[in-house]
């Protein structure tokens, strides 16, 4: 057998059709008939053929490649963006290169690694945490959209829920059950830093005392130590809000393992993001949904679309999503 590497001469000769035909077979948008198409491919696929995209991008000066990065795997919410993502991506006919990220927060550090790929854009659920970093992601000129980050340039764009009316409708939910003693576990991040202005402004509005304010680092062990500290304060908080599911989770375990506590008789939790473990029957956990496919399908469309200044934020409705970890309506 040749070592020598089939060539799209090689498919149009097994194809009986000419080099062009085989060339617009692997355009997405050419001219072709169907009957054809499948005739070339199937020519490809028997020969062991992959088309050479190198020229392709040389000439179009765009490769089709979009970075996706994601955050720790440990967290189910990035399983849930790496398939709407994917989904979105491949919906718009984008190849996918997948990078895993540092942190669950920065996406800084990323960008400008990628320059060297020739990719055509970054989505990402991951936030950009300062003014500083999103100058030297834009100077790449690559553009970027991320999820809930909340600064943008001409290159960043941002699709997002209203963070500050999820913490509201999260504070008010718990108060017309009953809570009276709420607090927050929040972390390093300028969504959860809306959520918490949202949720302390609607506690203040009711007339309560202002929440306690704890940091769960996004994770179940930072749960787990905040529901320890609840168990420890006086008065204990028995409304409770948490930036996402897991550090819900870990929250609830605390109460109920460490303390004794019956969720929601004695202490309303409310979640976010609704992964799959907040819908075992061990935890029912009411939760706020992001509806990540919609976000995903938006944040593929904003990276065709040209560059413009003073831009806002893309928002997309969330969902509150009730369970057993609040109480039932009076």
């Amino acid at each position: 057998m040749s070592d020598r590497p089939i060539t799209s001469h090689d498919v149009a000769r097994l194809a009986g059709v000419s080099q062009s035909a085989v060339s617009r077979a692997f355009t997405p948008g050419a001219s072709i008939s169907p009957a054809l198409r499948a005739k070339v491919k199937a020519a490809a696929t028997r020969l062991g053929y992959q088309p050479n995209l190198l020229p392709r991008m040389m000439v179009q000066g765009r490769s089709g490649i979009i970075a996706l990065v994601i955050g720790g795997a440990y967290n189910p919410f990035h399983a849930a963006t790496l398939e709407a993502f994917s989904r979105a991506l491949q919906d718009a006919g984008k190849r996918i290169m997948l990078v895993q990220g540092e942190s669950d927060r920065a996406l800084d550090e990323v960008v400008g690694e990628l320059v060297g790929y020739r990719v055509d854009g970054v989505v990402s659920a991951l936030s950009i945490l300062s003014q500083d970093a999103a100058d030297a992601i834009s100077a790449h000129r690559i553009p970027v959209v991320t999820l809930n980050s909340g600064i943008m340039t001409d290159y960043i764009h941002v699709v997002e829920i209203d963070n500050a009316a999820a913490g509201r409708a999260a504070a008010d939910m718990m108060i017309a059950r009953g809570a009276r003693r709420l607090a927050y576990v929040g972390a390093d991040s300028i969504a959860s830093r809306a959520r918490q202005q949202g949720y302390r402004a609607a506690i203040e509005a009711a007339g309560l005392p202002a929440p306690l304010c704890l940091s769960g680092d996004l994770d179940h062990g930072g749960g787990l130590l905040a529901g320890r500290e609840m168990l420890a304060a006086s008065p204990r908080p028995d409304g409770i809000f948490c930036v996402n599911d897991l550090t819900a989770i870990g929250v609830i375990d605390a109460l109920r393992l460490e303390g004794g506590l019956v969720i929601p008789a004695d202490a309303q939790v409310v979640g976010f993001d609704n992964i799959p473990a907040a819908r075992w029957p061990a935890y029912g956990l009411t939760t706020i949904d992001q509806n990540v496919e919609i976000m995903a399908k938006r944040a593929v469309e904003l990276l065709e679309e040209p560059v413009k200044e003073a831009r806002k934020p893309t928002v997309v409705d969330f969902t509150f999503t009730e369970r057993c970890t609040t109480r039932p309506l009076p």
